[in-house]
């Protein structure tokens, strides 16, 4: 159960990533939430359900 004040979104809510950071390994390209969401720099996700979320980084606009 998260302690933070506001409490932090569930890994279920659409702003899940929102969370608090409880352990950052930028080293190894991931960090674990309070809301037990595991984050990846690549922006992909680990729910804790184990369902995975594909990266989904904004493409980058056209040039022309």
């Amino acid at each position: 159960m998260c302690a933070h004040t506001p409490q932090c979104p569930t890994a279920d809510s659409p702003d899940r990533e929102a969370a608090q950071v409880v352990a950052a390994h930028p080293e190894q390209g991931w960090s674990l939430l309070c809301n037990a969401l595991v984050i990846f720099e690549d922006t992909g996700e680990l729910l804790p359900d184990n369902r995975i979320v594909a990266p989904h980084r904004p493409l980058a606009a056209a040039t022309a």
